[in-house]
């Protein structure tokens, strides 16, 4: 997701579920030859995808403030050759 921000499930849903989903229409592809993606010269944003799919089963991301937990490391050396 852009802004490199973690994603919580807070759905409260269980279990397995079988969704077929597929590529909303994004428009005719605009730049260069290839049209959108990587080196096409077009303008593709993977979020935007994302937010649709969501959005398409009934879901929706709020921006919200809440702990995360973190690991850091704050130093690290080889093993030893025993």
């Amino acid at each position: 997701m852009s802004g490199g921000r973690p994603v919580q499930d807070k759905t409260g849903l269980t279990g397995k579920y079988d969704i077929k989903m597929t590529r909303p229409d994004m428009g005719p592809p605009t730049g260069g030859p290839g049209g959108a993606g990587p080196g096409g010269g077009g303008q593709f944003d993977p979020s935007e995808m994302l937010f649709s799919m969501v959005d398409s089963l009934g879901l929706k991301l709020e921006s919200t403030k809440a702990s995360v937990e973190t690991l850091v490391i704050d130093h690290i050396e080889r093993p030893s050759e025993n």
